[in-house]
């Protein structure tokens, strides 16, 4: 699958794989990583005045050696750059060797308008700070239109984590055989440009014996399989139906909010679970969505047995005191509710906002009951802030990536985890990841958060297992904000919704 993400370590031994396979050896893989460089560089700057290629002391810059020398073949004006030699006997110093061309020290390096420059320093691999380069990757922030192809990650940018230690800001990123987690976490991810994954001969089966379990979020993971179909008979409660519990009289927006994204995103039946004092203020408000009074839990015990909704949302604007918690864990007490004609369980719990909140005294109690066999999917949906308030001890690791912490945080929450941010990462317990990357800054706005957890309700009442629901609703939540545009307000999202998920469906493949 082309959508996944390899760790450095991951890429490490899909290098040692494929040596060991054959036919290339380890010289003849950077042999193919220079010549995907020096073609990027040969059909994007055609026009440059001089190409720099500036070398680091491993394979990184043993392959900007290859480079350097395959431009200077194409008749390319080329300055190689470097502070000292290659390891003795490494395939970097044979790549030196070849290179054939004079070397000059970093310490004098620089750079004018209509120059490129390729950042050979340091790939995928670096856990340090970028010293004694940072000079040289500041020269070239200070210079005027000068464009940087950086060969795997800018260098100064951590592969695992995405974090800077002084960095180089690329137009261009070549990288090889997959992405790293470091070209779709921020902050690296904004200083990688675009992103070229160039095939340098290692095939996808030995991709395949890695067993691969983090991807970015793209339709390829969930389309094909997992995405609803609508058939000729359905009717509304074929369709799923998602009950949305409402806050207060001055808060019931948020609910409303998640209600009609359930609805637009497929949903057959929504229905308002509303506190007494807020029915006529919802009920100003909703026409398709259905309403029902729901102060207690003897409340939701009778609606439940007789409507039988496949999966809520929780927390938009509800406030996050005993009755938050009293109502998520009544929940968590049911069992899923089973599709006979599909076999499958339907739907789940999607805890956002104050109902994640009202936890953060005892997370474990929350954990717990999603941990009991037989309890419905919980799906969690925290921003930073409420990450921290939920997992106090997973936030404080500094030295993890955004993609561990939400991995750890599933695993021990018993639930899918949508850890939110630019670079939303979904996680589900047993170890599987998605890095979302199409997001967009119109979707910081508020209620933002509220439309995607009834996106996440809608696609699990209609059997969407809650792992794949969460990256479907994540990755169409960010491209109905992203077409949309500047100027985008919560209450834009849910229509905006309706181009992105026509083309979903228009675009399935037929599995007869």
């Amino acid at each position: 699958m082309s959508n996944e993400v390899l760790s450095p370590a991951e890429m490490g031994e899909a290098d040692r794989l494929a040596i060991a396979a054959g036919p290339l050896d380890g010289y003849g893989l950077m042999q193919r990583a220079g010549e995907a460089v020096a073609a990027v560089v040969l059909a994007r700057y055609p026009a440059a005045s001089r190409v720099h290629v500036l070398c680091g002391p491993g394979n990184n810059g043993g392959d900007g050696y290859v480079v350097a020398r395959l431009l200077a073949e194409a008749g390319v004006n080329v300055a190689v750059w470097a502070e000292g030699k290659q390891k003795a006997g490494s395939d970097a110093a044979r790549a030196s060797e070849a290179c054939n061309l004079p070397v000059n020290h970093l310490n004098d390096f620089d750079t004018t308008e209509g120059e490129v420059v390729v950042d050979a320093l340091y790939g995928a691999g670096l856990s340090k700070y970028l010293s004694p380069y940072a000079d040289a990757a500041s020269g070239i922030s200070a210079a005027e239109k000068v464009p940087v192809v950086s060969i795997d990650l800018p260098s100064g940018v951590s592969g695992e984590t995405g974090q800077m230690r002084g960095y180089f800001d690329a137009a261009v990123t070549v990288t090889f055989v997959r992405k790293k987690p470091g070209h779709l976490l921020m902050p690296g991810r904004r200083v990688c440009g675009e992103i070229i994954v160039a095939d340098i001969g290692i095939p996808d089966a030995i991709v395949d014996q890695l067993k691969i379990e983090a991807f970015e979020n793209t339709p390829e993971l969930w389309l094909r399989w997992y995405f609803p179909r609508t058939a000729v008979d359905a009717h509304k409660y074929k369709r799923g139906h998602v009950a949305v519990f409402s806050g207060g009289p001055s808060s019931t927006g948020a609910a409303r909010l998640s209600a009609l994204a359930a609805a637009r995103i497929g949903a057959g039946a929504v229905t308002v679970l509303s506190p007494g004092n807020s029915m006529q203020v919802n009920a100003g408000h909703l026409t398709s969505i259905m309403l029902r009074k729901a102060d207690t839990i003897a409340d939701i015990d009778e609606f439940v047995s007789e409507r039988q909704p496949s999966a809520y949302v929780l927390g938009p604007g509800f406030g996050f005191g005993d009755k938050a918690r009293d109502f998520t864990l009544r929940l968590l007490a049911q069992e899923p509710v089973y599709d006979m004609q599909r076999r499958i369980d339907l739907g789940g719990i999607v805890l956002d906002a104050d109902g994640i909140t009202a936890f953060r005294d005892d997370p474990a109690a929350l954990f717990e009951a999603a941990g009991r066999v037989g309890a419905p999917p919980l799906i969690i949906t925290p921003h930073e802030g409420e990450f921290g308030r939920l997992f106090p001890d997973i936030v404080g690791d500094k030295k993890s990536s955004k993609l561990t912490k939400a991995r750890a945080a599933a695993k021990l929450a018993n639930a899918v985890v949508i850890y939110k941010g630019t670079d939303t990462v979904i996680a589900a317990p047993d170890g599987r990841a998605a890095i979302n990357a199409n997001g967009a800054p119109w979707l910081a706005t508020a209620g933002s958060g509220d439309v995607l957890a009834g996106i996440v309700a809608g696609l699990l009442a209609q059997g969407m297992a809650s792992y794949q629901a969460a990256c479907a609703a994540v990755w169409i939540h960010a491209e109905a904000g992203r077409r949309f545009g500047p100027g985008l307000i919560a209450e834009d999202l849910p229509l905006a919704l309706v181009p992105v998920l026509r083309e979903l469906i228009e675009s399935q493949p037929d599995l007869r």
